[in-house]
């Protein structure tokens, strides 16, 4: 029930489209059930007239039913073209509020779930949904008077026929009610199934480069054949369930017809049915089949529909983990003081992460996070804009719990550099503009001026309208960091977090960007995650994490003098560019 009600409100914006539908679909069924009683009145009545009185009556007749039929016409026009107007304005509402709620969804759920999947949710799902959305109450009225009006019909033509066809119709139901739940299993494990496919062909075509790099075409065939053929073996399943379900119904719908010749002319032979009035029950014949028919694809629609709205509502069902709070006021004009306040951390399937963490930062000074890899560093900073939140003690920004913040104001508030850039598909001036979406050209030719990135960018063909290629394909990585160091100027965040913004450059790229890079730090409070340590020199703090525990603290000369943990990472780089040289 709730997942119906959940598909009901899609219905509420387009009220009147509905019920215009329905109501073009009660006037259908009502010429369709009126032919058959117009042509046995005329037929009992008018044309055992003499010729001339049925010859004068042939015009009048045709013109109403022409005006009837045109009448027909035009509710079968809106029905198919307004009806499936109204499903794809749903199907798009639809698809509206899975993507505010993939927005919505906290880290961790993207660190379970695979994008190929979310697309098919996304988009294949909500395919079938629309089409049970237009047809799935109009089918179902349409069938439901036409069975209903013709049954009735039918009784006031011979009684005894129409209970024969009628038990003979509720063992067909009884069958089709069995079969439904079978396929229903199968159209679902067809979503999973396909969902499986396009995460595998998305996680293939976003690692191409490293494919070709490997030459390793085949072992991606491999793969997506393996899951290829998974999804192909269950809709073999559901077509062999198709077959049998649709084989069987028409062959309830044979043996209707049969019953119809033999009864109905045994029924003539004992005097209880007249030879015209089988005629005309053939024709009600036809017109109780169509809706049946009509019913079974219903059901099979209905499966389709339900198992992608069901997958559809599991989604919007997740409760983000990470969410304002009910009295989350916003973060007010930032100073830039950072307090980390014996903070605990630990994934849900992990040990912890970092364990009794504290830190303290004035406004406007810069401290340095370094250690080996998996130290904790990029979980502290991940915790500070509340991509994770802690599991023990707090954080706080200028005194103020970021708990009790909202997460738009507390992430306006902090600007991220991170090693792995991403750049959108679309041209330069839009991938630095989306630090700022209501900037004007002139910031964002300003915000490239101070990044270093803005002559690069007037020497290309069309200047900040060139097209940068999907993930930034077109742009090497110093002048994708350049971007990124942009549109973060663009943002103009009182904190700073550097996420080892430098370590995959090379050495004059990194020159050019460490240079924007302390442009963009004058004034704000700074947190740098670095692996060269060459660049943290006149950090104000350097704090060493590893296991999640911090080791050591204290300036770049301090922890040298101290000759531990810092001193030993410090020596082995400069080592290895002496063993280079």
């Amino acid at each position: 029930m709730p997942i119906i009600k959940k598909f009901v409100s899609y219905y509420k914006p387009y009220r009147w489209l509905f019920w215009t539908d329905m109501l073009c679909a009660l006037i259908v069924c009502a010429v369709d059930l009126a032919f058959p009683q117009i042509l046995s009145y005329f037929t009992k009545n008018a044309f055992i007239q003499p010729a001339g009185q049925i010859i004068s009556i042939l015009l009048p007749l045709a013109l109403c039913l022409l005006l009837m039929y045109l009448v027909r016409f035009g509710c079968q026009y809106f029905i198919t073209s307004w009806g499936h107007i109204m499903g794809a304005r749903m199907e798009s509402n639809m698809r509206k509020d899975l993507f505010a709620q993939f927005q919505r969804l906290s880290f961790s759920y993207y660190d379970h779930n695979n994008t190929g999947e979310m697309m098919s949710k996304l988009v294949t799902d909500l395919f079938d949904i629309s089409e049970l959305a237009h047809h799935g109450p109009e089918n179902l009225v349409i069938a439901l008077i036409k069975i209903l009006g013709s049954c009735i019909l039918l009784l006031f033509v011979n009684v005894p026929l129409t209970l024969i066809l009628l038990c003979i119709t509720a063992a067909g139901v009884f069958y089709s009610i069995w079969q439904n739940k079978r396929m229903q299993k199968i159209f679902m494990e067809n979503r999973k199934k396909i969902a499986g496919v396009n995460a595998q062909v998305q996680d293939s075509l976003a690692g191409i480069r490293v494919v070709k790099s490997f030459a390793n075409e085949n072992v991606e065939l491999e793969k997506f054949n393996t899951s290829n053929l998974q999804f192909l073996s269950t809709k073999e399943d559901s077509y062999r369930n198709m077959g049998a379900y649709h084989a069987t119904n028409s062959f309830m719908v044979s043996i209707l017809y049969i019953v119809t010749l033999v009864c109905g002319g045994y029924f003539i032979a004992q005097g209880t049915l007249a030879p015209a009035d089988l005629a005309i029950y053939a024709l009600y014949i036809g017109i109780f089949i169509s809706p049946i028919e009509m019913l079974i694809n219903f059901t099979e629609m209905m499966q389709k529909g339900y198992s992608g709205f069901k997958r559809f509502c599991d989604v919007l069902a997740i409760t983000p983990d990470i969410q304002d709070a009910p009295c989350a006021t916003d973060i007010g004009e930032v100073a830039g003081n950072i307090l980390l306040q014996d903070v605990s951390f630990q994934y849900d399937d992990a040990g912890k992460v970092l364990e009794h963490i504290n830190i303290e930062i004035e406004a406007g000074k810069t401290i340095a996070l370094v250690g080996p890899s998996g130290g904790g560093k990029t979980t502290i900073c991940s915790l500070l804009p509340r991509f994770y939140d802690v599991t023990g003690g707090r954080v706080a920004i200028d005194g103020k719990d970021i708990r009790s913040l909202t997460l738009d104001s507390l992430r306006s508030a902090i600007g991220i550099v991170q090693q792995d850039v991403y750049m959108f598909a679309g041209s330069i001036g839009e991938n630095i503009g989306y630090g700022c979406p209501n900037a004007t050209q002139e910031e964002i030719v300003a915000a490239a001026k101070q990044a270093n990135i803005h002559d690069f960018i007037v020497g290309l063909p069309q200047g900040y309208n060139t097209y940068v290629g999907e993930r930034g394909t077109r742009l090497s990585g110093g002048q994708k960091q350049r971007l990124s160091i942009a549109r973060v100027f663009l943002k103009n965040p009182r904190i700073l977090i550097f996420d080892e913004a430098t370590s995959a450059l090379d050495n004059e790229s990194e020159r050019h960007i460490q240079q924007s890079l302390e442009r963009l730090a004058k004034g704000r409070t700074t947190i740098v995650i670095a692996h060269r340590l060459s660049t943290i020199h006149n950090a104000d703090e350097i704090i060493v994490i590893a296991n999640g525990k911090i080791k050591e603290r204290g300036t770049h000369a301090a922890l040298l003098e101290a000759n531990q943990l810092y001193a030993k990472y410090y020596n082995m780089q400069f080592e290895d560019l002496d063993e280079i040289s």
